[in-house]
């Protein structure tokens, strides 16, 4: 293959982080020459990416904008084999994940307990990367950064139900910013990353790469699938490459090898980076010999130390007369070919939406905890109790249902749940499997017992308040826990909501037993893989130094998600972020680059 670029830093892999850290580079120092190798395909004004709407196109079995990454059969999920989609594409998670804009609470930065990385170092960092668009002079948020934030191109009136129901049944206040660091367990508007002014999503490619197509320095090339890198001794010197077999399904397959005359940078994501490291022979000497790789450095702690948050998902039967998203994504032509021409004059329009305008970062109360019993309680005293910035959960509810299968065409909201900090641990490694290179992947999900508890109570509560709403109609009872004949809890459709004050449902110890066995079949990822390529010291099992150096070897740095030490409590966007503009400081100094970034 004729190469006549010759760069001076590879990145494999071009996820969000990649885009935001070569990006920043480039514009720091147009003549560095960076290469953005990609497994899949390019982003640059695609409507399936830039139009907010189509989002749930991405998560179809036939999607190749994503990988689905398989997990082990689980007896915590009864026997299931989990499925972890991750983005396969210029901008990664960026280009098709659901657009949610929340961040974490600035403490779970200072817990990571990395110099360098606390949070008095990356709050600056946090404000130039966005351009707040929903309130002006917040002061933990920025307004002249690449990734737009707003409230999107118009507003469904009926996710307002469910702040006014929790305001008052649930009684928890309002507050028009939780994403300020800090405020957690009230109700606020959810922000997205959709740019106001255009309608269009928000994502790091845009933000960050393709706009500086002119600097032909900066390259991007697609259908290209890292396998390994290149050492000389223990320098990183550049990468094999294949033509990636989805991308790319009749180009030779055949590798190629490319060279870096200064760094190369792995951000290949949870799932990538740490089977690059593998197949490098840096990681585990067990994993490495049941491949067959000679192993060059011994780091067990590559592919170890999984995390992800958990999520469960059930819908309601909403109002014939209520707006929800339910035309756009069953696809009337009519609707969308209204709301598309409006979109393309100014932005405001359906198409400029992710079906959620609220959501609460959810802590629970005496009475909760109660409820919640004692498999969580050493998890809550040790964790939660004595941190009031950390949420246990996120509830929030979407106008419209958005992809669930088994369901007839009308509106719908569906209730979202999903749980932060899950104590649950797993690992992904490659494996060989007749000669085949394969995943080995653990997720972990309910290892810890606890892990399930908000899960169980987070569906009771949002129950409550969905029933509550005055657009309900009932459940859709196929898509939720099959309560026995003659409980309380029967799941029905109806004709409206009960009153604001009305009893709660009484579960019995046998519906209790269904809630958990409905979640262990049916909870899901939230799309938040990390860790797998921890930022700890080596003796931690780490790989990575506070500089994102692989231990032990030479010009070779990861920057991903996967450098993340300890969960975090937020849709993890924002935190790929950041990571990518904290990595363009550390290379650019490593670099000696004279630019101020």
């Amino acid at each position: 293959m004729s190469q006549p670029f010759s760069p001076d830093i590879i990145f494999a892999g071009g996820g969000a982080t990649a885009c935001v850290a070569a990006g920043r580079l480039a514009a720091c120092d147009p003549s560095l020459k960076i290469l953005i190798l990609e497994g899949g395909q390019h982003t640059l004004n695609k409507d399936s990416v830039v139009q907010p709407y189509q989002y749930p196109s991405h998560l179809a079995p036939t999607s190749t904008m994503m990988t689905f990454n398989i997990g082990n059969p689980s007896q915590n999920l009864n026997g299931r084999e989990p499925i972890v989609p991750c983005g396969r594409c210029v901008g990664g998670g960026s280009s098709v994940n659901f657009m949610i804009y929340t961040r974490s609470p600035a403490s779970d930065f200072d817990d990571w307990g990395v110099h360098g990385w606390r949070s008095k170092d990356l709050i600056p960092l946090m404000k130039k990367l966005e351009t707040y668009q929903a309130k002006p002079d917040s002061p933990t948020h920025g307004y002249s950064g690449p990734i737009k934030v707003s409230r999107g191109g118009r507003e469904l009136t009926v996710c307002n139900e469910f702040i006014k129901v929790g305001m008052t049944y649930h009684g928890r206040k309002f507050a028009e910013d939780t994403d300020d660091l800090e405020t957690c367990n009230t109700y606020s508007p959810l922000l997205k990353y959709i740019d106001e002014t255009t309608g269009r999503r928000s994502d790091a490619a845009s933000g960050y790469v393709y706009n500086q197509a002119h600097n032909t320095n900066l390259q991007i090339w697609v259908g290209k699938r890292v396998t390994r890198v290149i050492f000389a001794d223990k320098r990183a010197v550049g990468v094999e490459f294949i033509n990636d077999p989805i991308s790319c399904p009749d180009a030779d397959p055949s590798p190629s090898i490319v060279k870096a005359s200064k760094l190369v940078v792995i951000s290949a994501g949870a799932f990538g980076s740490p089977a690059i490291l593998e197949r490098s022979g840096i990681g585990a000497k067990a994993v490495l010999e049941r491949c067959g790789i000679k192993q060059l450095v011994n780091l067990p702690g590559v592919g170890e130390n999984y995390q992800d948050h958990n999520s469960a998902f059930v819908p309601y039967f909403g109002a014939d007369d209520i707006v929800t998203m339910d035309p756009h994504w069953s696809r009337d032509e009519g609707v969308i070919k209204e709301e598309l021409a409006q979109w393309k004059i100014d932005g405001k329009s359906f198409i400029a939406q992710n079906g959620s305008d609220a959501k609460i970062k959810w802590r629970p109360d005496e009475e909760e905890l109660k409820i919640m019993g004692p498999a969580f309680q050493p998890r809550w005293n040790e964790f939660f109790r004595d941190r009031p910035d950390k949420a246990v959960a996120m509830f929030s509810v979407f106008a419209g249902n958005a992809g669930m299968p088994i369901i007839p065409r009308r509106n719908y909201l569906i209730a979202g749940c999903y749980s932060l900090y899950a104590a649950s641990i797993g690992s992904v490694h490659i494996k060989l499997e007749s000669g085949r290179e394969t995943i080995d992947f653990t997720p972990g999900y309910l290892n810890d017992p606890s892990d399930i508890v908000p899960l169980n109570v987070g569906y009771k509560r949002m129950r409550e308040i969905c029933r509550r709403m005055p657009s309900y109609r009932g459940e859709v009872a196929a898509r939720h826990p099959p309560f026995p004949e003659g409980s309380a809890a029967v799941c029905k459709e109806t004709t409206g909501p009960v009153d604001l004050y009305a009893p709660d449902i009484i579960y019995s110890a046998e519906d209790d037993k269904v809630i958990d066995t409905f979640h262990r079949e049916n909870l899901s990822t939230t799309w938040h893989s990390l860790g797998t390529c921890a930022m700890k010291p080596r003796v931690d099992n780490g790989v990575v130094d506070p500089r994102l150096n692989v231990y032990d070897v030479t010009h070779l740095k990861v920057v991903d998600m996967s450098i993340v030490p300890k969960n975090v409590g937020t849709n993890t966007y924002s935190t790929a972020l950041l990571i990518g503009e904290k990595a363009a400081m550390i290379i650019a100094e490593d670099l000696s680059l004279v630019c101020r970034l």
